[in-house]
């Protein structure tokens, strides 16, 4: 793959980016789970991916994803550039990103620290390509959970332990409308339970989610990598269920 011709627009006003250094303290065990406080969030994502398809633009997008995964210097403003772009024709990418929406970056698998971490980066490059939108980091990792990528489908985390995993801080100014921004979407069990602990701290915040890359189900081949979607995760039987 070769990096676009085109170049991304540049911001017309500054980023801005709340940090909670703060670390929260677990509330201990004792928590039992049914489902959570809301049944489903929407999603949009711009590129797909597949781990197992054959053909070479499977392999391009195994190639896309590890860069994005490694916050990779060169293409990550050039996927975030894409994202901006398609949001000149996109309204529901437009709509999505407009002014009032404050991005809430997604955290890894590891506990929250001091470093950044994929989705926090991928955050700034979207904000700097043009959306300029602010970004804050009151979503926490309490502790760290199993890395879904390397782990078997049997030992990936449930949406309950990602819930619980997961922690919100009071957000110092008042939110009203929150994209919660990752990089990969697989089932959307972290993209659930996210915004679901982000509820029980702002019952009343207009919570979407975006994931740049989408994975994509057992394909022999895909035909495009850029592919803008429009979805939503739902909790039903127990279990996140992404659609499409």
């Amino acid at each position: 793959m070769k990096p676009a011709s085109a170049i991304p627009p540049q911001p017309s006003h500054r980023r801005t980016i709340s940090r909670c250094d703060e670390m929260v303290a677990s509330s201990g065990g004792g928590l039992i789970w049914g489902p959570p406080s809301l049944s489903g969030v929407t999603f949009t994502s711009c590129y797909i991916y597949s781990p197992r398809a054959g053909g070479w633009l499977a392999k391009a997008s195994r190639e896309l994803c590890d860069r994005v995964k490694s916050s990779d210097p060169l293409w990550l403003p050039h996927y975030a550039g894409f994202v901006y772009r398609s949001s000149l024709w996109d309204r529901h990418l437009a709509a999505l990103f407009a002014p009032d929406g404050v991005l809430v970056p997604v955290p890894g698998s590891n506990c929250t620290g001091p470093s950044p971490w994929a989705a926090l980066r991928l955050a700034v490059a979207l904000s700097e390509v043009g959306f300029a939108l602010h970004i804050w980091t009151g979503l926490r990792r309490r502790y760290a959970v199993t890395k879904s990528a390397t782990a078997g489908s049997a030992r990936r985390p449930t949406v309950y332990q990602h819930y619980d995993s997961f922690s919100a801080l009071p957000p110092a100014n008042p939110v009203h409308r929150i994209v919660l921004i990752d990089d990969v979407i697989t089932k959307g069990r972290t993209l659930l339970a996210a915004a679901a602990r982000l509820r029980s701290e702002l019952p009343f915040a207009d919570i979407r989610c975006f994931a740049l890359i989408r994975t994509t189900g057992f394909v022999r081949e895909i035909k495009h990598l850029e592919e803008p979607c429009h979805g939503v995760v739902r909790w039903a039987g127990g279990d996140a269920r992404r659609e499409p």
